[in-house]
């Protein structure tokens, strides 16, 4: 029971978070009417758990923290099979990833499972905005045995930025086209109230063109 009623609380925490920046408190209250008095259970969730002594020294503390943004790599590189994966994770937002080359490819030379590498590559590029196809590349020297995989990152690296290019420039068209269809649309209304005898500095003003453009307006 008293478990369940932590679950309703957090439930009622969570619904009240998303709409607020802080967690109200919830009272959780428990109204018993049964046969057996007084009421023979306990009330501490935590003895809920098969050891409440451990359970209350986890759960009534600040929750452990790995801080790997200032662990040092080199104690990353202590370890072992997480050591790749741990790099990764701390260098992923970093502008210049060549700068953790050397760990990260150390790191990687005792991977042999090439489905934990893929793995590991494709964390690598979809989790960074600064992984280049020439990092990529360098890495794929250093790496021999893992060559495929990587340049197979590679090539898809390159072929996103082409199809990145491809709708960027496809935007610029049609922004262009747009401002190009509302120059014009101007230009048109500059020449019926020219035409009806507006003056020019009013003309200007209501069409946002200026006196060079309106005077190359031909009738």
């Amino acid at each position: 029971m008293p478990f369940r009623m932590l679950r309703y609380s957090v439930a009622a925490m969570q619904r009240h978070l998303e709409q607020h920046k802080t967690l109200p408190l919830v009272i959780p209250v428990l109204f018993y009417h049964g046969e057996r008095s007084p009421y023979p259970y306990s009330m501490n969730w935590l003895d809920c758990f098969e050891n409440p002594a451990l359970a209350a020294k986890i759960y009534t503390k600040p929750f452990p923290l790995v801080d790997i943004t200032v662990v040092d790599d080199n104690e990353i590189m202590n370890h072992r099979r997480m050591a790749a994966l741990t790099l990764l994770m701390k260098h992923i937002r970093q502008r210049d990833m060549l700068m953790c080359l050397d760990n990260l490819v150390r790191a990687l030379q005792d991977i042999q499972d090439e489905e934990q590498i893929t793995v590991l590559f494709n964390y690598l590029l979809n989790g960074s905005e600064h992984v280049t196809v020439e990092f990529l590349q360098t890495l794929a020297q250093r790496l021999p045995q893992h060559e495929d995989s990587i340049m197979t990152l590679a090539e898809r690296l390159k072929q996103e930025g082409i199809q990145q290019g491809i709708q960027q420039g496809i935007q610029q068209g049609i922004q262009q086209g747009v401002q190009q269809g509302a120059l014009q649309k101007a230009r048109e209304i500059a020449r019926e109230l020219r035409n009806a005898g507006m003056p020019a500095a009013q003309i200007c003003q209501l069409t946002g063109l200026s006196e060079a453009e309106l005077k190359n307006i031909t009738h």
